[in-house]
């Protein structure tokens, strides 16, 4: 087989998930652990640990997949089911699609592109242009293709920040591209250091590496850092300098909890407001419905915004994409759902506006609880969360637990992690699934677990945690 498959890793999805899976099997089958649920931290997944979704989103999406209940026969019976809003944004809907059971545009419904288009010039206040926005499978196919692209030889280089999301470790093993790494700061909050990044290209370049293109995660994953203004004038500075093509994964754009301090700004609207002679600097940015108070991962929607970038490079992104076909319709009304909600005044609005503020004031509680949670524990620190649906704490693993680890093949975050499941049922990721500098240990936490059990969830962990450390102290 392709030995390039063999070499890509995929954290999230690992060794640890695929126990869990199991245990929660057993669970089903006897229910003789010493849980009585596996919670599956290590993914953001909001809806399936109880996150509710939008309603006006899937009443939208039930009409649009059954447009039978949409003719005038049935408009008096329906009227007592739907508002007239959702009703006429299925309509409408319909009629730029036709049927969700048929092939779209390859780039996406040309409709929905443009509602995209005006939610980014909302957003930013700079205009965007429907013919260069895709619409994809989530962010991540966005993120696939582009990195394809970019991808000449194994001498091709793309920098990845440390820790970042193996989504973009794991597509790099598959295109045989060079990963250059650049660590974050966990002493600065996750921050990113310009001189860190010219380092990196200085080292790689020295070594004979291609460094074509920059990935920047903001708000982070796994860390849950936003980045200031400034850190980001730094980055597009860099990228000119540098003749560097800036990837700005936003999907947790809607996911910030610190917006006196740390507001999210898209790296568009940074680098549109400035002005010349940054206008050169070529830039995909990535969204998707999967994340922030939408949580509809399994629709897999999600767009790809393409700034500054040659139209002879758009109509080869242009073929990949039809050789897929199109992205998936259901996905597509997603996006159109997402990107254009309901507004003041609609009918809907009241109901849409307080599930979206009930989620994410929720999500911030429960951030602001497992933070406290984990720097109450023995030998565990951990950052606040700016952004995001995870904390990424750092755990001082005592000697013994090291060595413990080592006699089983392990590393030490993963003996730790799996330690975890065992006794708890709770699901996370060893850091050594997204990176870390040196002789330090971390795991990457979700906080969606819900609200009602969380108190419960902290305080497994909490007794989890206590014997670990009284078992293996030096």
């Amino acid at each position: 087989m392709n030995p390039l498959i063999r070499n890509a890793e995929y954290a999230v999805r690992g060794a640890l998930p695929i126990r869990a899976e199991a245990l929660s099997k057993q669970l089903l089958d006897e229910n003789t652990l010493d849980f009585n649920r596996v919670v599956f931290c290590n993914i953001g997944n909001p809806q399936q640990l109880g996150q509710k979704p939008i309603t006006f989103f899937r009443q939208v999406a039930s009409l649009c997949d059954h447009p039978d209940l949409l003719t005038p026969e049935n408009r008096s019976t329906l009227l007592k089911l739907y508002p007239i809003d959702a009703i006429e944004r299925a309509e409408l809907l319909l009629k730029n699609i036709g049927s969700v059971g048929s092939y779209s545009h390859s780039q996406g419904i040309p409709h929905i592109r443009e509602n995209v288009a005006k939610f980014i010039e909302r957003r930013d206040g700079y205009p965007a242009n429907p013919d260069h926005i895709f619409l994809t499978q989530g962010a991540s196919a966005g993120v696939q293709t582009v990195l394809q692209m970019l991808t000449k030889d194994n001498k091709s280089g793309i920098m990845i920040p440390i820790p970042q999301y193996p989504l973009y470790s794991a597509t790099l093993a598959l295109v045989n591209a060079s990963p250059i790494p650049y660590y974050l700061k966990e002493e600065d909050n996750w921050g990113l250091s310009a001189e860190e990044l010219k380092a990196s290209i200085s080292e790689a370049r020295a070594n004979g590496v291609d460094v074509r293109a920059l990935v920047i995660i903001n708000p982070g994953n796994p860390t849950g850092q936003c980045l200031s203004e400034k850190n980001m004038r730094e980055i597009i500075q860099l990228c000119h300098e540098e003749h560097l093509v800036l990837l700005a994964d936003e999907v947790y754009q809607t996911n910030v909890y610190m917006s006196g301090t740390r507001p999210f700004h898209s790296f568009k609207k940074i680098l549109r407001s400035m002005g010349e002679p940054y206008q050169d600097v070529e830039l995909f940015s990535f969204h998707s419905t999967s994340k922030g108070m939408v949580g509809e991962c399994g629709r897999r929607g999600g767009y790809l915004e393409c700034v500054n970038i040659d139209e002879k490079v758009l109509e080869q992104l242009y073929k990949i994409a039809s050789i897929s076909l199109c992205p998936n319709v259901h996905g597509q009304i997603m996006v159109d759902l997402m990107t254009n909600p309901p507004v003041k005044g609609d009918p809907s609005y009241d109901q849409y506006n307080k599930e979206m503020m009930d989620i994410y004031e929720s999500l911030r509680r429960r951030a602001s609880k497992l933070a406290q949670c984990f720097n109450s524990l023995e030998n565990m620190s951990c950052n606040d969360a700016e952004g995001a649906m995870y904390l990424f704490p750092q755990i001082r693993l005592p000697k013994k637990a090291v060595e413990a680890a080592a006699a089983n093949n392990m590393s030490p975050d993963t003996f730790y992690a799996l330690k975890m499941l065992e006794s708890t049922g709770v699901c996370v990721i060893p850091g050594s699934g997204f990176g870390q500098k040196d002789g330090t240990w971390h795991f990457r936490s979700t906080f969606l677990p819900e609200e009602h059990l969380f108190d419960q969830f902290c305080t497994n962990i909490e007794k989890f945690h206590n014997g670990f450390m009284n078992e293996y102290r030096d």
